[in-house]
């Protein structure tokens, strides 16, 4: 049998440890996984493009557990009532093959999503940080937030949208939780006084949400709005002039803001940080720039997270998944007492 975990089981999870606490958790379990990055079967994701978004499949291995995942991106889709992103996945056993867990994972690649940004923060923001500005107030922004409260305690923050509706949600959303909101007429507004800026939008194109000049020496960037090829948040001159941070370069050529880049521009991976082995931020003026544009090693963090965090409680359920006949060799023995059209 395997264990499925749905949308309404995934909620509870998340109410029950509470939505911060569980981002934590995740960016722990990512930072381990980082550390033990060359222990990982790792490939670029497989995508499949049309003129409306993209459909993806993320795979991920270690010597014991295979993850995947399941994953779209179609930007135009809250004007047709329907999600930008949604997802599931599963892990399986790499012994047997078997099917251990199916999940969904629109919230939870939310919530990585969130939980690898604040790994990134935490290891490069500069110490103090105070404020955040959040540049796009989609579907990821609050739990952007939250990540960012859980790994520099940033509580303050100024977001720009142009959509108000979607910068009303959030403050709506953010405020109850304790934090201090500013509504900014401008992206460069937003961005004046803080300390790590994300941007989060999710348009289809080589976009430019933010202009170099706005951004201030010292600054942390997480630009994880870039997703496929063609799509970008950032001018190019910032990103020439910032140190880059990636997840996995062949994947981030393809899909990042390093994508308008020369293809040997140089870039350090974020686990060489985590493990001391390259340097992250060396000075208090340096723009460090974390290139996210979500790796499989993510997914199978939080998918292990998961599995953990039902087993033994009421949430998630049996699913008969796999054919498991008396006789391993003998699936026909299925059928034989199903009545068969003559």
């Amino acid at each position: 049998m395997t264990t499925f975990v749905g949308v309404a089981d995934t909620a509870a999870v998340l109410g029950e440890i509470g939505v911060e606490r569980a981002i934590g958790q995740v960016a722990e379990r990512v930072h381990a996984d980082f550390l033990r990055w060359e222990q990982f079967d790792k490939t670029p994701r497989v995508a499949s493009h049309s003129s409306v978004g993209v459909i993806e499949l993320m795979p991920a291995a270690d010597r014991e557990t295979y993850a995947f995942k399941y994953v779209n991106g179609h930007p135009t889709n809250p004007e047709r009532g329907f999600q930008t992103v949604t997802a599931f996945g599963a892990l399986a056993d790499v012994d047997t093959g078997y099917p251990l867990l199916l999940a969904e994972m629109t919230l939870l690649t939310a919530i990585r999503t969130a939980a690898t940004s604040a790994v990134a923060a935490r290891a490069l923001a500069r110490s103090g940080a105070t404020r955040l500005a959040l540049v796009g107030a989609g579907s990821q922004a609050e739990f952007q937030a939250l990540g960012m409260r859980w790994a520099l305690g940033i509580s303050s923050l100024s977001v720009y949208d142009p959509d108000p509706a979607a910068t009303a949600k959030l403050v709506a959303n953010l405020t109850p939780l304790g934090f201090d909101v500013h509504v900014a007429s401008s992206s460069r507004e937003a961005v004046t006084g803080a300390d790590v800026v994300t941007t989060c939008t999710a348009d289809k194109s080589r976009a430019t949400v933010l202009d170099a000049d706005a951004v201030a020496p010292g600054t942390h960037l997480n630009a994880i709005g870039g997703d496929c090829p063609g799509k970008t948040e950032l001018p190019r001159s910032l990103v020439e002039a910032a140190s880059v941070f990636v997840e996995y370069p062949p994947q981030t050529r393809i899909e990042g803001e390093i994508q308008v880049l020369p293809a040997d521009s140089p870039v350090t991976e974020l686990w060489q940080v985590l493990a001391g082995s390259r340097p992250g931020r060396t000075s208090a003026d340096q723009v460090t720039l974390f290139d996210s544009v979500g790796f499989a090693v993510e997914d199978f963090s939080v998918l292990c997270w998961l599995r953990d965090a039902v087993r033994g409680t009421p949430w998630g359920q049996e699913l008969d998944l796999v054919a498991d006949p008396a006789d391993p060799k003998d699936l026909f023995a299925l059928l034989a007492k199903v009545p068969q059209r003559a």
